[in-house]
């Protein structure tokens, strides 16, 4: 039976936290994750989990504990924000590399400089390219589901590779809103408990972990690692499956709000699609063929999924919340166009950034760019590609 509650996305991660109860945790605090590890750390102060907590000296020490964790046989995570994880950068990469099914709560927000507290993607997307699954959550019921389906997808044997569960800096992670959590029992029956093969302190098959490799071998490696990137597509639909089943709330790699019969379609991320989603019910009131796709599952990217979900419009409103500074487009900017080529699916494109660093992002802005693809549509006027919205003074 649903507990119906009210949390932060913040608490309902702890909460999930609570109810997996992996064994090890380090962790450093750092705006806005930091009430995690402080949550997780009262619960086990109160005697609810058997955590083992670690308060390490820096976020480069906390992944690395997490690893070392992880490599002698216990279910591990952490979690960290902006700097934080731009100080994990070498530890992520070693975590993919190593194969270690560990969990990572991200909350997102916007890396220096200048420093800033608020939100971006900067942080997750700076790290898209270290072999992590990323799965980013709309809200805060999202920040606890995803949660809860980390680690059987990380744990799975066609996967075994970290998995980084984001959600939005002070928008989720910070606001209070209605939420339905699971009984205990049902979350620890449906993660299930962690019985690795092999690992590093296993006293009847010792193993090296992390060992240097030369040139014969290391290509063979990263080719194994992508291997393992593109089974977990099928692990994620799988897990997403059971999530169902046991809730009732289904999630895929991405989640199509009012596409069916859409002329424009917005691609996005995040918080920001329930805000999208509120434009398109007002739009529709007034004949708009609009629609959202919000993209849950960054990596493994699902080029050809994205493609075919677009097919049929005529336009893509492309948003980033993050700078990529190639001097073209951002993240999404880029991988989308490439995801429609490949499939031969020649519709337009438009690339905008917005809400970097927590700058605001309203219904008006999302009516603002429906109506500008509009204009471009039937009118054939030609839109500023990679433009930011709500920029001080506007573009030049």
């Amino acid at each position: 039976m649903a507990i119906k509650e009210r949390m932060s996305g913040n608490e309902a991660v702890s909460y999930a936290i609570r109810q997996i109860n992996p064994d090890v945790m380090p962790a450093f605090p750092i705006t806005p994750s930091t009430e995690i590890p402080q949550m997780v750390s009262t619960y086990i102060a109160n005697g609810e989990m058997e955590t083992e907590f670690i308060p390490v000296e820096s976020e480069h020490s906390a992944m690395s504990a997490t690893i070392g964790a992880e490599a002698a046989g216990a279910r591990s995570l952490t979690a960290t924000s902006s700097a934080g994880l731009a100080l994990m950068w070498e530890e992520l990469l070693l975590a993919a590399s190593n194969r270690l099914p560990l969990v990572l709560a991200l909350v997102n927000r916007t890396l220096s400089g200048p420093i800033n507290i608020n939100c971006d993607h900067s942080d997750g997307m700076g790290a898209r390219d270290t072999g992590w699954i990323q799965i980013y959550a709309e809200n805060n019921q999202e920040a606890y589901d995803n949660f809860i389906q980390a680690y059987p997808i990380a744990e799975d044997e066609r996967v075994h590779l970290p998995v980084m569960i984001c959600q939005d800096g002070f928008i989720t992670s910070h606001a209070v809103e209605n939420i339905e959590l699971l009984e205990d029992s049902l979350v620890k029956d449906f993660v299930g408990e962690y019985r690795p093969e092999e690992y590093l302190l296993n006293p009847g098959k010792p193993v090296a972990v992390g060992p240097y490799s030369v040139s014969n071998y290391a290509m063979e490696a990263k080719k194994n690692q992508e291997d393992a990137m593109e089974r977990s597509r099928e692990v994620i639909l799988e897990v997403a499956e059971r999530f169902a089943a046991m809730s009732g709330r289904k999630y895929g790699f991405f989640e199509e709000y009012r596409t069916e019969d859409a002329e424009i379609i917005m691609l996005i991320m995040g918080s920001a699609a329930g805000t999208a989603k509120q434009a398109v019910d007002e739009l529709r009131e007034s004949g708009k063929k609009v629609g959202i796709l919000k993209l849950r599952v960054f990596r493994p990217f699902p080029a050809e999924e994205i493609a075919h979900a677009l097919k049929n419009c005529k336009a893509v409103a492309i948003m980033d919340r993050c700078e990529s500074y190639n001097g073209n487009w951002g993240p999404l900017g880029s991988e989308v166009p490439a995801a429609l080529f490949a499939e031969k699916i020649m519709i337009e494109t438009v690339n905008y950034i917005y809400g970097l660093a927590g700058r605001d992002f309203t219904i008006g802005d999302v009516k603002d760019i429906f109506a500008e693809m509009e204009d471009m549509l039937k009118n054939g006027t030609k839109i500023r590609q990679h433009k930011y919205i709500r920029l001080r003074g506007g573009e030049k």
